[in-house]
């Protein structure tokens, strides 16, 4: 907890010892009321007192629960303005996080595990911050300087209110070495509960379509109910803290007025008075003992939980990211030239390379293509080129510098990216066309149609209602498969980079879709390099180079009629697809 609060602001930490100022501002007052409520009892019972000296002492006891009053709203109004400020600051640093993180780090954390984090446990933290500038801070300095005030008061009431205090004491020590263990439990199970939701909205279609809904709500209830379990053990552990609460306050109350009543019969007559009020002011005093431990085990109730939840949000900011920025801005002489040099590659703490000692160069307005069987390791490669993983072994290089020399901003300036999957967002179809100038949108409106006629988009852009303004729902769930690649192709061709990546980003279009775009995406691209992940042959067939893939090593590169003559792989593969009149034709 202490580690994550080394993110305070400078303005949150004034706004933090301005609370704990007024904190102490307020105690102090309130703890002179009960002083001037002595004073008020003692005149009462005094014969030959004047109405204007208890009038005096009432009114400088008003004046003190006025000011205590003022004090505490400003602390509730300075705590909260440093709990939410704390609270925004951290969702943006794990987000900024989140956003520097490769592939290989967001996967050790899961997606749900992350928004849980980012939400839930940011919450948890809130909370205790807001709490604790009020409570935690009051609490002691209540209860030291009640308990200094009433030790000269009476040593039978001093030996009561500590017995009360010891009785909490052990009550709250007990609930948490019980409690503690489970919030980790708990935290855990939100995440798990967060990924089975997620899961079963991502996959709703699938699930319809294969009459699974009561196999997902088993899972689901599976989870939930041992999240409820898990819950409801640890507030029925708290719910004990209320009654012993009450039983001791009243306890309290009952003992003072009882050892009272036993001290005032054995007293003189002039000792009964001073024996008197002081027991009005112990009762008062030791109320303020037992709710200042009454607030402390509020808070330790909620440290353990936001505690868990601090360790798990320094665990994302702390984590050690491996795709680290280099110094070059991107500025060279060479243009669209990419070459692999014995490249090689593995998983982090996998045993076995995806990729072994891959070598091959393409220069600017070429055309490699990569294929191969399922698993051999096509996309691997092609998510080198962005950094989304760095190569194990050798180098690659974009215009003649090494990948990761480069400023991770200007490396990804030079590529236009088409994913396996394409990846809509919440906007209209402009919008997310536009996204390709690094997420600003400043693409001209122009530009837009004119990357969405070369994607073969057009058609049916035109023909929704809104035209290049309509919606397009979170993760494109309102167009087809085809329609959404077709938009994410129009993307990388509006940023109009040195180098395209396609990683098998025609396989949602059917052959006349196909042929026609890569027949325009030719002339747009001359003079662009184009790199192309494929499953069809028809696809890479007039690539300049294909590179043939097979469990991870280079079995051939070269034409497509220079592979058919040479490469067994590549062959096998031509022939499952088409047949020896097309590919003599071809």
């Amino acid at each position: 907890m202490f580690k994550l609060l080394k993110n305070l602001t400078k303005k949150e930490i004034i706004y933090a010892i301005i609370c704990i100022t007024l904190v102490t501002v307020h105690v102090w007052l309130e703890l002179k009321v009960p002083d001037y409520m002595s004073a008020i009892t003692q005149l009462v019972q005094t014969k030959g007192s004047k109405m204007a000296e208890i009038l005096e002492q009432g009114a400088y006891m008003l004046g003190c629960a006025f000011l205590s009053l003022l004090c505490n709203i400003i602390v509730g109004y300075f705590a909260s303005r440093v709990a939410s400020s704390f609270s925004a600051t951290l969702r943006r640093k794990i987000f900024e996080k989140v956003q520097n993180m490769g592939l290989q780090e967001i996967k050790k954390f899961s997606t749900s595990s992350l928004i849980t984090r980012t939400t839930n446990d940011v919450t948890q933290v809130e909370m205790v911050i807001g709490m604790g500038l009020q409570a935690m801070v009051k609490a002691p300095i209540m209860a030291i300087s009640a308990i200094f005030k009433i030790l000269d008061k009476g040593f039978e009431w001093s030996i009561l209110v500590a017995c009360c205090v010891a009785i909490l004491l052990f009550v709250v020590a007990t609930l948490m070495i019980i409690v503690l263990p489970r919030f980790k439990i708990v935290q855990k199970l939100i995440d798990k509960i967060n990924g089975v939701t997620r899961e079963n909205l991502s996959g709703i279609r699938v699930v319809r379509a294969f009459n699974a809904e009561k196999y997902q709500t088993e899972k689901f209830k599976k989870v939930n109910d041992e999240l409820t379990g898990m819950q409801l053990f640890n507030q029925r552990c708290f719910a004990l803290m209320n009654p012993v609460m009450n039983l001791v306050m009243h306890g309290l109350t009952l003992g003072i007025y009882i050892i009272g009543a036993v001290l005032i019969q054995k007293a003189g007559i002039l000792e009964k008075i001073t024996l008197f009020s002081n027991m009005v002011v112990f009762s008062s005093y030791g109320m303020h003992v037992i709710m200042s431990f009454l607030m402390l085990s509020m808070i330790f109730m909620m440290i353990p939980r936001a505690q868990i939840s601090a360790n798990r949000i320094n665990e994302v900011l702390v984590e050690k990211i491996n795709v680290v920025d280099g110094d070059f801005d991107g500025t060279t002489k060479e243009i669209g030239t990419v070459e692999f040099k014995n490249v090689s590659f593995k998983y982090p703490e996998a045993d076995e390379y995806v990729l072994k000692d891959i070598s091959f160069k393409v220069s600017k307005g070429e055309t490699i293509a990569f294929i191969g069987s399922t698993g051999s390791g096509k996309s691997t490669l092609i998510n080198l080129v962005p950094r989304f993983y760095d190569a194990t072994e050798g180098e690659i290089l974009v215009d003649g510098v090494n990948v990761c020399e480069y400023k991770q901003e200007a490396l990804h300036n030079k590529i236009g990216y088409v994913p396996q999957k394409a990846v809509m967002f919440t906007g209209s179809v402009i919008d997310n066309i536009a996204y390709g100038d690094n997420g600003k949108g400043n693409i001209s409106e122009d530009k837009v149609k004119e990357a969405i006629r070369i994607a073969q988009g057009k058609d049916f852009v035109e023909k929704m209602e809104n035209k290049y303004e309509s919606h397009i729902a979170r993760g494109g769930t309102n167009v087809s498969g085809g329609q959404k690649q077709r938009l994410a192709i129009a993307r990388a061709i509006a940023r109009n980079p040195e180098i395209y990546i396609f990683d098998d980003s025609f396989s949602a279009l059917d052959y006349k879709t196909d042929a026609v775009l890569r027949k325009e995406l030719r002339k747009h691209t001359k003079d662009a390099t184009c790199m192309i992940v494929a499953q069809r042959i028809g696809t890479i067939i007039n690539a300049d180079k294909i590179v043939v893939l097979d469990e991870g090593e280079c079995v051939g590169i070269g034409t497509h009629k220079e592979l058919l003559k040479n490469c067994k792989v590549y062959k096998e593969i031509a022939l499952s697809q088409l047949s020896k009149e097309e590919l003599e034709n071809a």
